[in-house]
């Protein structure tokens, strides 16, 4: 490091308080994984940027935002609790690039680096900003904060704001306020609510949801990414045709590659809610999201069929996504004793696509019978072709059992599954990232026939209750 600059910063709202429920959901991921979960990265800076100029954009961002400068605080009982300090003082680092070495490669260092930060979540701020100057001009800023800042669409939001320089005071309700309202007799009857519904379907769904693994590997923890052009233009395809939320497709496709995979029915799925549908939350800069719960039958049903289940299941999981994780915790463990053994709730799905959902939305409103839409074998061919599963992470840091994570690429659908080899074996993993790309494939190119049943393809849309050799062999 080659200087720091400080600076005061100041902003409204301050206090101490529990965490909110989607801060404690983070929280809990994060104790889990032994990790405070780093986000954000390195950007590149307009030419002629000067420190003051970030000096700016940062007093104005801590200021705006709460949970930029909020620590944690440890009771002796275990309990979490966030202070939000009304101001304060920050530091940005400043770090000479050699003349000789390429400045973004150099950002892209420092960020790695800056992701083995042992922060300490009572003395520091939740972020760190370093920024790289390169023979005398500054060219990128890298920032890396907890995952208690904010969520994805959070983040999304924060950027814009800070980039146009938003002079409206801030929208949505802050954490502490969040707080208040959860404990407010409105705010227990959600959560509530949410418990009854979990409750419910826990005492019924299948102790195992995955089966257990054969194949424990060391380094444990594995990451795979499949980028599949053929899954993408399935999707839309089926969008099209089905006037689907893109959001609901995507589900039942995953639902169906799991029944497959695993023989397990009804599937278990514990999809990531982004919960901004509830009032305050829709602009609120923290995180929000939480795992809700969607139990599907999927065993010999059509695909369209299986649609029509999950709409109706992701409607329930969506409106109690919304609860206090110590009290679920408390509901499981509970049913649990009932059962007289474990829950396997293992299975977390993240659809964190957003470039191309407006796109979707537009095909499933739009006119016509859908039939345009299906895409010609040779065409599905050629982007199956293209289809690359690679395995770039191998790791011994704790992470989820299984998380499949699937993001926006350029005419492609990337799928991203990190899993535990002593929870999930490999094989299977695999299994269920080509399972997806199989289904929707099948989904896509099948012609609705009498009855609605598939014509010209022996059981393409249909799910057999137990065949897991099915999705090993798509793709």
């Amino acid at each position: 490091m080659s200087d720091r600059v400080q600076f005061d910063f100041a902003g409204e709202g301050a206090g101490v308080d529990d965490l909110a429920w989607g801060q404690q959901e983070i929280w809990l991921a994060m104790t889990r994984q032994r990790s405070w979960i780093p986000i954000g990265g390195p950007s590149r800076l307009a030419p002629g940027t000067t420190l003051a100029d970030v000096v700016d954009d940062l007093r104005y961002t801590l200021g705006r935002y709460q949970t930029m400068r909020t620590r944690l605080r440890f009771g002796d009982d275990g309990r979490v609790r966030q202070e939000v300090f009304a101001a304060g003082e920050f530091t940005i680092e400043l770090y000479d690039a050699p003349d000789g070495a390429d400045p973004g490669e150099f950002a892209d260092a420092l960020f790695d680096w800056f992701r083995t930060w042992d922060y300490d979540y009572v003395e520091d701020w939740p972020v760190r900003v370093g920024v790289v100057r390169h023979r005398g001009a500054l060219t990128h800023q890298v920032t890396v904060a907890t995952h208690l800042v904010t969520d994805a669409l959070g983040g999304a939001i924060m950027m814009a704001e800070v980039t146009r320089r938003e002079p409206a005071p801030v929208a949505g309700t802050q954490p502490l306020e969040q707080v208040r309202r959860q404990r407010s007799p409105a705010g227990q009857r959600q959560n509530e609510a949410a418990l009854r519904y979990w409750r419910r379907l826990l005492r019924t769904v299948p102790a195992r949801t995955v089966p257990a693994s054969t194949d424990r590997c060391e380094p444990r923890y594995r990451e795979g990414l499949l980028r599949s052009p053929a899954l993408h233009l399935a999707l839309r395809a089926i969008v099209a045709r089905e006037r689907v939320d893109p959001a609901t497709a995507l589900l039942a496709v995953f639902a169906v590659a799991v029944g497959r995979v695993t023989g397990v029915d009804p599937v278990v799925i514990r999809p990531i809610v982004g919960n901004r549908f509830w009032p305050g939350l829709a602009d609120v800069v923290c995180p929000v999201n939480q795992a809700g719960l969607c139990v599907v039958e999927v065993a010999g049903a059509a695909f369209p069929e299986v649609l029509a289940r999950v709409r109706r299941a992701a409607l329930a999981t969506y409106k109690y996504a919304h609860f206090d994780p110590l009290r679920l915790a408390e509901v499981i463990a509970e049913v649990e004793r009932e059962r007289g053994g474990p829950v396997d709730l293992s299975v977390l799905f993240n659809d964190r696509r957003t470039g191309d959902r407006s796109d979707l939305r537009i095909e499933a409103a739009g006119p016509g019978d859908g039939v345009a839409a299906a895409p010609t074998l040779e065409r599905m061919s050629a982007a199956l072709a293209r289809t690359r599963l690679d395995w770039p992470v191998a790791r011994d840091d704790p992470h989820e059992p299984l998380m499949v994570n699937v993001e926006d690429a350029v005419d492609a659908v990337l799928v991203r599954i990190v899993f535990d080899t002593h929870h999930v074996a490999p094989a299977t993993a695999e299994a269920f990232v080509r399972g997806m790309q199989a289904v929707a494939v099948a989904a896509a190119l099948a012609r609705p026939g009498p009855a609605g049943e598939p014509a010209g393809r022996s059981g393409a849309g249909r799910v057999p209750a137990r065949s897991a050799a099915g999705a090993r062999g798509g793709g």
